[in-house]
């Protein structure tokens, strides 16, 4: 089998861009990818328009292979736009090698651990009594795990770490008191805050509050969040981010972080998400991965989340509280759909997920870029 076409699809899909990769091969077999670099779309359509130069003409079964040739084939190998490429790519050579053996992807990984795959869900309000009652929503709906998002997190302009900290503490504890204990709770704050505000943060939270405290602050220094990790113990998902086994090795061998929020189209496929996945496990750190995007994405976590032990739940942004419209159902004819609050595992063969690739065609792209959010001194904070 040879590859004879990889074709690039940057499409508005719902509230934000999709960069979905068609990989086509001579034999009639063709499968699809999905990059995980949000706003930067165009820049990864660079990487794998290099790529494509010495991949045609290769056999999409050897994909090991193919990971290697792609990270190492230059100078200054790796980084997010390269791995986020790599990422389109083993996925679509994953779903051919499934299609082409007649079995699904996660059978190509070792099989699967587990017949369905649960979901966390995130309300969409902020803390208030809306995002209460939409916690109480999704419980009746079958949902065990929630995310709630930090106040200011829609914000266009102004952001104040320190006026969200104290809002987010006071209606999280609260939700907590009203919910009780079986809910698992999380907070999302997107990597906005320093050491010390997340420190304050978790300070202002009783013990037992939350579950899961997700990106408090970036991640370019591990040593960072030890020292964070020093002030506070709720558990830290760290990782969606993180582009290869590199980024995750100090957090991982220094037990930093206690769910993996791995992002399988950012990472660099399955070929590398199943060695961190490993690595992980050897540490009993449970996958939580980042799945905010189409289809295609889903369906790649969910045969990931499937094919290993030590998994927790996949983030879900379809629920009756939050529908961003990213599965819209005219682009994506063929898609795994939830059963309450789970993904089953599918057993058709590649990822189980099909594109209408003429629409694809006629969709359009939006140059659009996040919020660049500023403290009130006018100085520029995280988005």
């Amino acid at each position: 089998m040879k590859i004879t076409a990889i074709k690039s699809y940057p499409v508005r899909v719902g509230v934000r861009n999709q960069l979905l990769v068609k990989v086509e091969t001579d034999e009639g077999i063709y499968g699809w990818g999905e990059s995980g670099m949000s706003y930067r779309e165009k820049a990864v359509m660079g990487a794998i328009a290099h790529y494509t130069q010495f991949l045609l003409g290769r056999d999409p079964m050897n994909a090991g292979a193919l990971w290697q040739e792609m990270y190492r084939s230059q100078y200054f190998e790796g980084g997010r736009v390269l791995s986020a490429a790599i990422a389109a790519l083993d996925i679509a050579f994953h779903d051919i090698k499934g299609k082409a053996l007649g079995v699904p992807v996660h059978q190509l990984l070792g099989g699967r651990h587990r017949h369905s795959v649960p979901t966390f869900a995130t309300t969409s309000a902020p803390p208030g009594e809306e995002m209460i009652r939409q916690v109480r929503q999704l419980a009746e709906a079958g949902w065990t795990c929630v995310r709630l998002m930090a106040d200011g997190q829609e914000n266009e302009g102004i952001f104040e770490p320190r006026e969200s900290i104290a809002t987010t503490a006071d209606w999280v504890t609260r939700a907590r008191e009203e919910l009780g204990p079986e809910m698992v709770l999380g907070v999302e704050y997107h990597h906005r805050l320093t050491v010390a505000e997340a420190a304050s943060f978790c300070q202002k939270l009783p013990r037992g509050t939350i579950d899961f405290l997700e990106e408090p602050i970036r991640d370019e220094t591990p040593s960072a969040y030890e020292s964070l990790r020093r002030m506070t113990e709720i558990p830290f998902a760290i990782g969606e981010e993180f582009s290869s086994k590199w980024q995750f090795l100090p957090y991982v061998e220094r037990d930093i972080l206690q769910f993996a929020r791995i992002d399988i189209c950012n990472v660099g496929g399955f070929t590398e998400a199943m060695k961190v996945a490993g690595w992980a496990e050897a540490h009993y750190v449970d996958l939580m991965p980042h799945n905010p995007l189409g289809p295609v994405c889903t369906a790649a976590s969910v045969h990931l989340a499937a094919a290993v032990p030590n998994f927790a739940w996949l983030e879900c942004r379809s629920t009756p509280v939050e529908r961003l419209g990213f599965d819209d159902r005219a682009l994506f004819p063929v898609q795994l759909e939830l059963d309450g609050a789970s993904y089953p595992v599918p057993e058709g063969p590649g990822l189980g997920v099909e594109v209408d690739e003429e629409r694809l065609k006629a969709a359009p792209f939006d140059y659009t870029a996040p919020p660049m959010l500023r403290r009130r001194d006018g100085s520029v904070t995280n988005w």
